[in-house]
């Protein structure tokens, strides 16, 4: 099998399964629980929430946990916003669903929503960004790495910009696609809230994180026992909550290599396409190699990915949220209707090889001789 849909989700690391199966069978106590089961409960929680903090580049009282990135998400946006009854908010128009659905919600409550345009590369300037505020901008949304191209935002840019322009405005980041693949600096990109995701690095689905900046109180989406400081209310996730604090640790000894890895494969597969399918095209600058757009005029996606499935190589169509829509992001970069709807998306992760890109590009060559004329 040659998984190439990392971007969608990942595998569970081994050593992270082997946590959440040790937690769920041994260490199983509430950490609540006041007994020596739930004490030694509560020092997992503690450990686990240390090893995510330090992959944040965070303090450990600054990290909550949740249920996944649209959670942290959600919980960031709202809670950000409706600390005011009325203003200004600033994102772009190649967010993901969880902001964008997010922004239309609040949209509905009487808030103001500027949605920002990429340029033909899928890029947001800090120049537009420093254009749209507003005086009444209170919130800001960026996307750390998009999620379909690969691309970066300058998010440091955009946060100085914020903060002097605006110095009561919260800032956003969503870097569920940026953990482990950039070095995530929150506090020297003026962040006020971050959201990561479990699943995207090795651990299990069903649990994400948010950075919350010190000092900062947001109100919850959840009440009851008050847990997570009172942020996040409910028994935690004990398991994959351990398995994300291995996940991390784990990542963190090898990103260096890891990126050069990636790195190395990205250049494969662009090599592959310019010699084996010169008329291919690249969507997007990339900026991040664990992603690459690229479309196949004539060849329609979804034809392709039964094709490459038959081949037991797995890439996607987009984003795995779009469950096969067009994709909002081509389409905001302007491509042609020929470039979106042809579009696949490859997402490495370290543990693939030069294997699976010669796979693919030996699919793409197989998919284009039956269905491209000319």
């Amino acid at each position: 099998m040659h998984y190439l849909d990392h971007s969608a989700t990942t595998p569970v690391l081994r050593e992270a399964a082997e946590t959440a199966c040790r937690v769920m069978t041994e260490d199983f106590g509430n950490p609540s629980s006041q007994h020596r089961l739930g004490i030694e409960a509560a020092h997992i929680l503690k450990g686990s929430r240390a090893a995510v903090a330090e992959a944040l580049h965070a303090q450990p009282g600054e990290v909550f946990f949740t249920s996944c990135g649209t959670e942290s998400t959600n919980l960031a946006l709202f809670s950000a916003a409706r600390r005011r009854r009325k203003g200004h908010i600033l994102t772009t128009e190649i967010e993901h669903a969880a902001t964008l659905q997010c922004c239309k919600k609040l949209a509905q409550e009487g808030f103001e929503v500027t949605y920002l345009k990429p340029d033909e590369t899928g890029h947001i300037s800090a120049e537009a960004f420093a254009a749209a505020l507003r005086d009444d901008t209170i919130l800001a949304s960026l996307m750390l790495v998009n999620n379909e191209t690969g691309v970066l935002l300058p998010v440091e840019a955009c946060g100085r910009t914020l903060k002097r322009r605006c110095p009561e405005a919260l800032f956003h980041i969503d870097a569920v696609q940026g953990f482990f693949r950039v070095p995530l600096t929150p506090s020297k990109w003026q962040c006020d809230l971050m959201s990561v995701s479990g699943h995207k690095i090795g651990a299990p689905k069903g649990i994400g994180a948010l950075y919350v900046k010190k000092g900062l109180r947001p109100a919850p989406l959840l009440y009851g026992g008050g847990q997570e400081n009172g942020l996040r209310s409910g028994t935690e996730a004990l398991p994959n909550i351990a398995a994300f604090g291995t996940a991390c640790r784990a990542r963190g000894k090898t990103f260096a290599e890891d990126a050069v890895r990636v790195a190395g494969l990205r250049e494969a597969l662009l090599d592959g396409l310019r010699e084996r399918l010169p008329w291919a095209v690249v969507n997007g600058s990339g900026d991040v190699p664990h992603v690459v757009s690229l479309s196949l005029p004539g060849c329609k996606s979804e034809v392709v990915l039964r094709v490459l499935e038959g081949y037991e190589v797995y890439v996607s169509a987009g984003s795995a949220c779009s469950k096969g829509r067009e994709s909002h992001v081509l389409q905001a970069m302007g491509l042609d209707k020929a470039r979106v709807d042809s579009a696949i998306r490859v997402s490495f992760a370290p543990s693939n090889t030069r294997e699976d890109v010669e796979a693919l590009l030996s699919g793409l060559e197989k998919a284009a001789a039956m269905l491209r004329r000319g």
